[in-house]
């Protein structure tokens, strides 16, 4: 039997082995299928044999499609979006703005969130908001710690911005322009 090394992993441990194929398969095969079958009801063992795991692998994991939808969203969501930084808070809103509403523009973006929404509940709402709020908090936080920056409050920005272009996104087909993007900043900021 090899000795261990000191740079051999401990017995047990995968480091990036069979946990994180799965959850990269499996998130994978949401993608697929939320993007593929759309209005088709998503299910724990179509997700699996996507995937090529067995379902008590996904069920164990994530518990119910809520959950899963959920986790598959937050990682999505993780990052995806840089916050600006114009040297202004309205440049970076804007900017901001923009940004996400190309990415709600984006087909398989927008089922995601749609799908997450509606299987997912307030579970589902909270993974699709919390890393956007994260963010206009960076932005508003940024504003406070320049010399005079007096930002409106996380909640008034959130319902102002976040709130329009997430509505407009998932229940309308009206189209997310950058002439109506920079409108609700406008709105939240007048001059």
């Amino acid at each position: 039997m090899p000795t261990p090394t000191s740079s051999s992993p401990p017995v047990g441990s995968r480091p990036g082995g069979r946990s994180a194929r799965v959850r990269a398969a499996v998130h994978r095969a949401v993608r697929e299928l939320v993007a593929d079958e759309a209005g088709e009801a998503l299910t724990i063992p179509g997700v699996a044999a996507r995937a090529g795991v067995h379902a008590t692998t996904v069920y164990r994991r994530w518990g119910s499609v809520g959950d899963l939808l959920a986790d598959v969203t937050t990682s999505r969501f993780s990052g995806d979006i840089v916050v600006p930084d114009t040297g202004s808070l309205r440049g970076d809103l804007e900017r901001y703005a923009s940004d996400l509403a190309k990415d709600l523009g984006d087909p398989d973006t927008l089922a995601l969130v749609r799908a997450t929404i509606g299987t997912g509940g307030e579970q589902g709402a909270a993974a699709c908001r919390g890393e956007r709020q994260r963010q206009l908090e960076a932005i508003l936080e940024r504003e406070r710690a320049r010399e005079g920056g007096t930002p409106p409050t996380l909640e008034r920005t959130t319902d102002a911005v976040l709130a329009p272009l997430y509505y407009r996104a998932v229940f309308t087909d009206l189209p997310l322009t950058p002439e109506w993007t920079q409108s609700l900043v406008s709105h939240l900021l007048p001059e």
